[in-house]
């Protein structure tokens, strides 16, 4: 964990980073998409849950359209432009393209075995 996380660029406590620190240390998998898992609001989001509910793995979806300072303290957090962001056991997995790149190559699988996160084997 970067102990500079947290803190915005004049090094005081950013609250927004706080709560993207909290969701991704509380939960094994964390989503941050556009909508929610049930209801996604663009299409690589949903391409991101599809790909999750497909290998069985169970995550938390966190959906930045609900607050815009989360919407782009996500961006400014992993200093990656897109959203969805994909975390694994604390860890930035990437974007859509990354997470359908690594499904298709069965990297995606062997991630979640290392990590420990339950999840249907499957071939893409």
């Amino acid at each position: 964990m970067n102990p500079e996380r947290g803190k915005g660029e004049s090094g005081m406590s950013n609250p927004v980073f706080e709560r993207i620190q909290a969701e991704i240390n509380e939960n094994p998998v964390v989503l941050f998409m556009k909508g929610t898992a049930m209801f996604p609001q663009c299409g690589f989001s949903a391409r991101v849950v599809q790909i999750l509910t497909h290998m069985g793995v169970k995550f938390k979806a966190v959906n930045v359209l609900e607050d815009p300072s989360l919407r782009e303290g996500i961006k400014q957090f992993t200093n990656w432009p897109t959203i969805p962001q994909l975390y694994v056991k604390g860890e930035f997995v990437g974007g859509c393209d990354i997470v359908t790149e690594m499904f298709q190559s069965g990297e995606l699988g062997q991630l979640f075995a290392e990590k420990g996160v339950e999840h249907r084997p499957v071939t893409a």
